[in-house]
């Protein structure tokens, strides 16, 4: 019989500290900089997992946090400022933490502190409405929009209301200008390293090259050649085996936008597109 989920949870700092030190022959993890990855929900997270994962194997760094810190929980509950932050200083030490974390002062404050390495995953918000709405509607029983997705006739009615967000019954969604909010708050940071998902899928090499060059900012030098470094990344991401994952595609919004959901996307959410880079203007 397997281990028990509570058990292996227990059990798996010591055997991930204890498999990081045969790795790289210490037991001292406080040389490498700290390093948290960010991501609003549905826009990439696992696939930063995954390379922040293979981090652990080209620098001395203990293993990747099981669990991410949130702002809002699971349940819709928004945390106060004092329980992310506790999170984060909980980390321990040579420990890559990620999360799902909104820009307040406070968090904003810990993760561009001097030394510290942050980065941030978004992607076009056409295909998260799209990714949101399979999620919720397929994959995720206990998401709080699951049952009015199915009570809906259709992809199509699911995905207005995405776009539109809702208050009533009990249930509410933000609109999609609403959910980006954040994100620009997360843009205007000088030192959180921002990544679009879709770089990390058509300018692949480049970007993870950036990323690591980020690493080396704080004067830390990575011990693992270069192209042998992204190489170990490449090999690291493989998104089917993300429990989430569904086509790993960018653009797949062109499936399901018909020109009543672009009619209604430009009318809720302006110019969010040109002012995220995604498009040059609302005629698309």
């Amino acid at each position: 019989m397997g281990l028990l989920p509570p058990l292996r949870r227990a059990i798996r700092p010591a055997a991930k500290t204890g498999q990081a030190i045969i790795r790289w022959k210490r037991f001292s993890f406080s040389e490498a900089p700290p390093l948290f990855g960010n991501s609003k929900p549905k826009s990439g997270s696992h696939l930063l997992l995954q390379i922040l994962d293979g981090f652990t194997r080209i620098m001395p760094y203990r293993y990747v946090a099981a669990d991410p810190v949130r702002t809002i929980t699971k349940d819709g509950r928004r945390r106060a400022p004092g329980e992310t932050l506790s999170d984060l200083k909980r980390l321990p030490s040579g420990v890559i933490g990620w999360g799902y974390l909104e820009a307040t002062e406070a968090n904003v404050s810990f993760l561009t502190s001097s030394g510290r390495v942050t980065y941030f995953i978004y992607r076009d918000p056409r295909d998260l409405l799209v990714s949101q709405v399979f999620f919720a509607t397929d994959m995720y029983e206990e998401h709080g929009m699951h049952a009015y997705y199915r009570s809906l006739p259709d992809l199509g009615a699911r995905l207005k209301v995405a776009i539109t967000g809702m208050d009533q019954n009990g249930l509410y969604m933000v609109s999609v200008k609403q959910r980006y909010e954040g994100v620009f708050r997360w843009l205007e940071q000088k030192n959180v390293m921002c990544l679009r998902f879709e770089d990390l899928i058509n300018r692949r090499d480049a970007t993870l090259d950036a990323m690591l060059a980020e690493v080396e900012r704080t004067g830390y030098a990575i011990p693992t050649p270069r192209q042998e470094a992204l190489s170990i990344l490449v090999e690291a991401i493989q998104p089917k085996k993300s429990r989430t994952f569904r086509s790993g595609k960018t653009g797949g919004w062109k499936e399901y936008f018909t020109p009543e959901h672009k009619k209604l996307f430009n009318e809720v959410a302006g110019d969010l597109l040109v002012r995220l880079g995604y498009e040059k203007n609302n005629d698309w």
